[in-house]
């Protein structure tokens, strides 16, 4: 989940991690979010960390907090189409730079995706 070792700031881990679990479906628009509390429990952060990632994800548009309420999931479908879609995309650019690291050029990678389809690779 989190990874300590990592170069990615950890505040951007935990933006990541509920980014992923947006576009998954499992938080819908509406859903409120757990408190900055259990989430530095729950990832072993500190709270300033938690609640940098929170702002951040409020800055564009996926949370809106309500005072006295809490946090809420705010994003729309096209929200998420688009965060999909660039999730996706940051993904296969690093698969496919590994890939050129490896000796393999782009249609040599696509064909071993093509040939992969439905195989736990």
């Amino acid at each position: 989940m989190i990874n300590f070792d990592s170069n990615i700031p950890i505040y951007i881990q935990v933006m990541d991690y509920i980014k992923k679990e947006i576009v998954s479906g499992k938080l819908k628009s509406g859903d409120q979010v757990d408190t900055v509390r259990e989430m530095a429990i729950f990832f072993g952060v500190n709270p300033n960390t938690i609640q940098r990632a929170l702002q951040e994800l409020e800055r564009e548009g996926l949370l809106k907090s309500e005072r006295t309420s809490g946090r809420f999931i705010s994003a729309t479908q096209e929200d998420i189409q688009e965060l999909k879609l660039h999730q996706g995309h940051e993904k296969t650019s690093r698969y496919v730079n590994e890939m050129n690291s490896l000796g393999f050029t782009k249609d040599e990678t696509i064909d071993l995706v093509k040939n992969s389809e439905g195989e736990n690779i």
